[in-house]
């Protein structure tokens, strides 16, 4: 009888202490990127916002032969700009999964490091990618931001509109280095 309470005495309270919250202990609280949502922009414009689950701003188009550099500023619960000064709380970088690769390219920057001018070199945490257009269509891409070996944020799908460019090989429009089937007259 002894045997029947205490084994299950012994199995609560393996489990009590097995599902205590680890914030208890200091070592193992793990800081993460607590992001609501992100903003996209090209040349200081935004051209796509996400914030709580919704797409607020959805105007990311590109031509065919071009890239873009596109910087990710990510938001808070209040949807300001998480600013990244605590190097525990810095992003890795990003991870893309692109839906049709055919149409476009995502590439992530690097961080960057340059010289403050006092001979300290400091490393520059802007979050940010190249997309480049490959051929005309409409895809979708998301991106997740890693920190510590897994993504603290990803993305809804993003839309991407790549048009056909002023150098393309369509026929109907201007042509360079021969890539045109049509030939091209001048008049006096």
């Amino acid at each position: 009888m002894f045997a029947y309470i205490i084994k299950p005495l012994f199995i609560f309270v393996l489990l009590l202490t097995a599902s205590c919250d680890s914030s208890s202990n200091p070592v193992a609280v793990e800081d993460h990127i607590d992001a609501e949502g992100f903003v996209l922009e090209v040349n200081e414009a935004v051209v796509y916002r996400e914030f709580q689950g919704a797409i607020t701003v959805n105007d990311l188009t590109i031509t065919t032969d071009t890239f873009l550099e596109v910087s990710v500023h990510l938001l808070d619960s209040e949807g300001n700009e998480i600013e990244h000064g605590d190097e525990e709380e810095e992003p890795e970088g990003l991870t893309f999964d692109i839906i049709d690769n055919l149409i476009i390219s995502v590439e992530a920057e690097e961080h960057e490091e340059g010289d403050d001018g006092d001979d300290h070199v400091e490393e520059h945490h802007e979050l940010g990618f190249e997309l480049t257009g490959l051929a005309e269509g409409s895809t979708t891409f998301t991106f997740s931001v890693m920190h510590e070996g897994h993504a603290d944020y990803t993305s809804l799908p993003i839309n991407v509109t790549v048009n056909l460019g002023m150098f393309s090989c369509s026929g109907k429009q201007l042509c360079l280095k021969n890539c045109c089937a049509a030939t091209i007259y001048a008049s006096k």
